[in-house]
């Protein structure tokens, strides 16, 4: 995430992932190894039992005595699930306002859409994509909106986005991902193949990278990501093994850095890497003298 899809002070950011691929284990790495003083986590229509393992195993007594925990369980009404979100978004603002950093995470913005729809339909609404009514799409944009920074701190946002189907393009996704300044996306194929944290980093973007990168740093990311495309591009050919040694420089080379990124790309559930050591990660995997 800090190589690929860095995320500055008071960006928001969504991470997009389907069921059974590793976004719960991101999110408490992520937690853990942020540095901000204050961390509020709204749990929206979560199982009961994974609330106390995130709070227990995953969130642990050293990020608990810095967090603020709102919860609203899936058998919570929908009224409740709508107000956790919010609820947790305004003491974010209240600690940012009284010039703390702050992170928010909300878990999962889905589940507050589904929340909203529910009441929406109860009060007459039309459905219209997907069955969540207009409403529920000019909603999202306010409560989004309200992270970022102010002149006394900042509140940097992450917000998950269950896709129903691995399908980006359902309507919640879709709106969000146009408000937000940045998405990670799971993928799947690499939760199965044993490759975590399964981040797909051709997907992902922050809309912010161009403020937090060097020179330097861009150069790598951009030459990593060729790498990284000219392989998927290729991988059909290079599968089946009708691609011939020789026949392009460049997917030569994408073969041949390939385990060298890979390994760049995976990280322990407890291991934690600083920016300093990420950037050198990524120079040696790029530069590092490829066996003939």
């Amino acid at each position: 995430i800090d190589a690929f899809t860095p995320l500055a002070a008071g960006q928001r950011v969504g991470v997009f992932a389907g069921s059974g691929v590793g976004k719960s284990t991101l999110l408490s790495m992520m937690v853990n190894g942020s540095d901000a003083d204050v961390i509020v986590v709204g749990l929206v229509g979560e199982r009961g039992r994974e609330v106390r393992e995130f709070i227990e195993n995953q969130l642990g007594a050293d990020g608990l005595a810095r967090s603020v925990v709102v919860v609203a369980t899936g058998d919570e009404t929908a009224l409740m699930r709508v107000t956790a979100a919010e609820t947790a978004t305004a003491i974010a603002e209240d600690f940012r306002d009284n010039g703390r950093r702050v992170l928010l995470v909300i878990d999962s913005i889905t589940r507050f859409a589904m929340a909203h729809r529910e009441i929406g339909l109860a009060a007459g609404e039309l459905p219209a994509a997907r069955g969540y009514p207009p409403s529920t799409m000019s909603v999202l944009p306010q409560l989004l909106e309200r992270a970022g920074n102010s002149e006394f701190g900042t509140m940097t946002a992450i917000y998950t986005v269950l896709v129903d189907g691995d399908d980006m393009d359902e309507p919640v996704a879709d709106t969000v991902r146009g408000i937000l300044d940045g998405h990670i996306v799971l993928s799947r194929e690499l939760a199965n193949m044993g490759h975590f944290p399964a981040i797909d980093v051709l997907a992902s973007v922050s809309r912010l990278s161009s403020v937090v990168y060097t020179d330097e740093q861009e150069e790598l990311v951009r030459r990593a990501r060729l790498l990284l495309g000219e392989f998927a591009a290729a991988r059909d050919l290079i599968d089946v093994g009708a691609y011939v040694p020789g026949s392009n420089a460049l997917i030569d080379e994408a073969i041949a850095r390939r385990p060298g990124l890979n390994s760049f790309l995976q990280q322990g559930e407890n291991e934690m890497s600083d920016i300093d050591r990420t950037w050198l990660a990524l120079a040696d995997a790029l530069t590092k003298e490829i066996p003939s």
